[in-house]
């Protein structure tokens, strides 16, 4: 019994029970899909969050005390917000020991119909003397410095992309748009930057919820060989009104409702594999019944165990692929269709490559395959132990 001939039998044999087939395929397609899509939503909330904090290159990020929950959600989920701390904190945290480089921004919300003539956003004003986060960006956006009265929108801007560059009255003040930003990954995104020379006019006009001398956060670089949680510690002890967070500290409360949502979604999809392996069994433990007399004859024929064996776990294999690939197709649609409804991730910046949907589709494959298998093995296993004679005359069946 050749190769082609077992592969053509086995097919042939899976449509002869097209319902039953049909049930085990929809099994294995439901776990699958549960399984790429819960891992892909998984790992989008830890990309997105890990990819926010790494690019804003700054080792330590410095806020009033009680505002780490605003500043994630500007950073990280481009929500508008405003707080505020004294500037003097900038020149205190120079001197802790271990920082190299410092910069600040003071975030400023515009209401519409009152101060501006957009909707609400956020307007982030930094110095252009220090800053190190926005600065890059902006070299390669228009290759210079901007001046007073400029502003340049995130690439997600209302500005850029609801009603495209042009002119904007913010804070009393007509601002020249001068263009937008690549894509960063940020939450800033969807922020309006210019010069916090332009303050003090906003000052005096007085269209804006700002005090003099504040700020709104300050990022700090730590010189090499110091460890940023050492020196966050030294500066909540030295500067008692704020509070300090490591890079790696951002977006961390929501990695840790990650981590029970995980969890959950892991138990969810261990007992579901659980009922489809019983399922997978309880199917392939009736075909093996109603097909003993049929394996019989084979053997009798001549035909080794190996070769009968061969051909169950073919169709095994074709009934798991059936199922893996429709669940790895259904569940990475859903993902990318859905993804973004939810709202810890209509903000988050970036998404899943090719290269990480493949690695989710092969571990879906291999997970619905494996499951298939599985709950196949026992029943085919009882193919060895049958004498030929007996089940043709039907003694075993």
């Amino acid at each position: 019994m050749n190769r082609f001939n077992l592969f053509t039998l086995a097919i042939k044999n899976i449509q002869r029970k097209k319902f039953r087939t049909g049930i085990l395929v929809f099994s294995i397609t439901l776990i699958v899909s549960v399984l790429v899509f819960g891992v892909s939503f998984i790992l989008n909330v830890n990309s997105g969050v890990r990819r926010a904090s790494d690019r804003l290159g700054a080792d330590l990020i410095v806020v009033p005390v009680g505002a780490r929950g605003y500043a994630e959600e500007v950073l990280l989920e481009s929500k508008v917000k405003s707080f505020y701390m004294n500037k003097n904190v900038i020149e205190r945290i120079k001197r802790i020991e271990g920082i190299d480089t410092v910069t600040f921004h003071t975030y400023i919300t515009t209401i519409q119909g009152v101060c501006c003539d957009i909707p609400e956003a956020t307007v982030v004003a930094f110095n252009q003397g220090s800053d190190f986060i926005v600065q890059p960006w902006l070299e390669k956006a228009i290759g210079r410095k901007l001046e007073k009265n400029e502003a340049i929108v995130g690439h997600e801007s209302f500005l850029n992309i609801g009603m495209g560059l042009m002119d904007a009255m913010l804070f009393g003040t007509r601002f020249r748009i001068m263009g937008a930003l690549e894509k960063t990954g940020t939450g800033l995104d969807n922020a309006i930057f210019m010069s916090d020379e332009n303050i003090e006019e906003i000052l005096q006009k007085g269209k804006a919820p700002l005090k003099p001398d504040v700020i709104s956060i300050i990022f700090a670089k730590v010189q090499k060989g110091y460890d940023p949680y050492n020196v966050g510690r030294s500066i909540e002890g030295e500067v008692i009104e704020a509070d300090v967070m490591a890079r790696s500290d951002i977006g961390k409360d929501i990695i840790s409702v990650l981590g029970d949502i995980n969890m959950i979604f892991s138990i969810t999809v261990f007992m579901a594999s659980i009922l489809s392996v019983l399922l997978a069994w309880a199917i392939f433990s009736a075909t093996v019944n109603e097909r003993l007399r049929e394996v019989g004859v084979m053997l009798a024929l001549g035909a080794k165990e190996s070769h009968v064996s061969k051909l169950f776990f073919i169709e095994v294999f074709f009934i798991g692929l059936m199922g893996s690939v429709c669940g790895v197709v259904f569940g990475t649609t859903l993902s990318v269709l859905l993804m973004k409804s939810f709202t810890i991730l209509k903000n988050l910046p970036g998404g899943l490559n090719a290269v990480d949907r493949a690695a989710i589709g092969v571990a879906g494959f291999v997970t619905g395959t494996g499951i298939c298998i599985l709950g196949a093995f026992s029943p085919i296993q009882r193919i060895k132990k049958l004498e030929p004679l007996a089940v043709i005359k039907g003694e075993l069946a």
